[in-house]
């Protein structure tokens, strides 16, 4: 047995499509941080990001080995991180009047990025004590655990909120809470929703600016978006505010059918957050129609391996964690790869594991993890792969000790 066998264990598939978007990400983000080579040196940007890779494979080694009933520890984890949540939004640093990242020790980090996998796993937990009775307390502490968390969240960043609600209400379909019982979710956040879009076109800004910034962000967003779909191309004017959704249109018109190869691109020096937000349309640029539809194949094949795991496993509670954990992963790559083609508004979300990131690509290395460990663990073929590694390595055990014994006895 070789040595990658003994270490990178778990579904070959999901290595595979980890192994491939790690390696476009450190192609397309040291091509697409020049901007930030002109603020250091030429090789800080890529360093940086390849450490957190590494940073990042690490974390999928020590995960992929602990077995999928350990990950109910999230239950307990998430008052932590609603905690943290409160904490950065009355001390955070604040990017784009917005407080995200907190800083202890020096380490900075987004707590919503963790939140995001506890209440996954939270989720998953309750799902698997759900019994379909009328006064079922698991289904309500699944309503409250979602509401608390996407509620803090919202308070300064809308997309991740409504991503991580969208998950929670998809892990539910899944885990047959009845149809009856979504749609009034739905149907009441949908109104909730209505509502608030309302309330901010009504409300003059000056309130919110005074009260409470980010609504105002919100609303200029959808005004752009708006108004791009709407002009015609000789009313159309670019401004300080459509700058950033202008160039990565210029970036994905060049990209053609083939693109202009790594490090080509024009638009890497003029295009805000190319590295991270807008790492898909520099994707596009350089790889080409075929490059994106690349890169968008690998999120889907990960989505359809991990229905196959999930179906191979007996229990419920890793079988629902890890659609979870891939309905995150992939919702945030399409979100990404709609706003940088312009079909929907600007959200700020990452492209999991291809964007320049810190927090948001460790907690996707997490996720990687889990469906890894779950692979390894919970379905008939990869136990049958880890008994055949177990014999391997006693076989191989006795062996030295034997051959030990020969030189000692020689």
């Amino acid at each position: 047995m070789d040595f990658l066998s003994k270490i990178f264990r778990g579904d070959r598939v999901v290595w595979m499509i980890f192994t491939f978007l790690c390696a476009i990400s450190i192609i397309e983000v040291y091509s697409a941080s020049s901007t930030l080579t002109f603020k250091t040196d030429y090789w800080r940007p890529i360093m940086r990001h390849v450490t957190f890779l590494l940073c990042g494979l690490f974390i999928v080694l020590i995960v992929h080995s602990c077995r999928p009933k350990y990950f109910s520890v999230t239950l307990l984890a998430l008052p932590l991180t609603w905690f943290l949540l409160v904490v950065v939004k009355l001390t955070g640093a604040e990017t784009n009047d917005a407080a995200r990242w907190l800083s202890i020790g020096g380490v900075s980090f987004q707590p919503s990025e963790f939140a995001k996998v506890c209440l996954i796993g939270t989720t998953a937990f309750f799902l698997s004590k759900y019994k379909n009775t009328e006064k079922n307390i698991h289904y309500r502490l699944i309503l409250i655990s979602t509401a608390i968390t996407c509620g803090i969240i919202l308070l300064d960043n809308f997309s991740t909120a409504f991503l991580l609600f969208a998950v929670i209400l998809m892990m539910m379909f899944v885990g047959q809470i009845p149809f009856k019982k979504l749609f009034v979710i739905i149907a009441g956040c949908s109104l909730a929703i209505g509502l608030f879009i309302g309330f901010l076109f009504i409300v003059p800004d000056k309130f919110f600016e005074t009260h409470w910034s980010r609504p105002v962000t919100w609303k200029a967003r959808i005004h752009r978006f708006v108004e791009k779909k709407d002009a015609k191309d000789d009313t159309y004017v670019i401004t300080d505010e459509n700058y950033q959704v202008t160039q990565a249109n210029i970036a994905v018109a060049r990209g053609g059918i083939f693109g202009k190869l790594p490090g080509n691109g024009r638009q890497r020096d003029f295009l805000p957050q190319a590295y991270s937000d807008f790492i898909f349309a520099i994707t596009i640029e350089e790889l080409g129609l075929v490059g994106g539809l690349f890169v968008l194949s690998l999120y889907v094949f990960l989505f359809i391996r991990t229905g196959i795991i999930a179906g191979r496993c007996d229990s419920l509670f890793p079988k629902l964690m890890a659609m979870g954990c891939a309905l995150a992963l992939v919702l945030q790559a399409l979100t990404n790869m709609a706003v940088a083609v312009n079909l929907i508004p600007v959200t700020g979300q990452p492209l999991p594991l291809v964007s320049r990131g810190g927090t948001s690509t460790l907690v996707t290395c997490v996720f990687f993890g889990i469906i890894l460990s779950v692979s390894r663990y919970e379905n008939k073929r990869g136990i049958q792969r880890e008994e055949e590694i177990d014999e391997e390595l006693e076989k191989q055990r006795v062996e030295d000790e034997q051959k030990m014994t020969q030189e000692q006895m020689i």
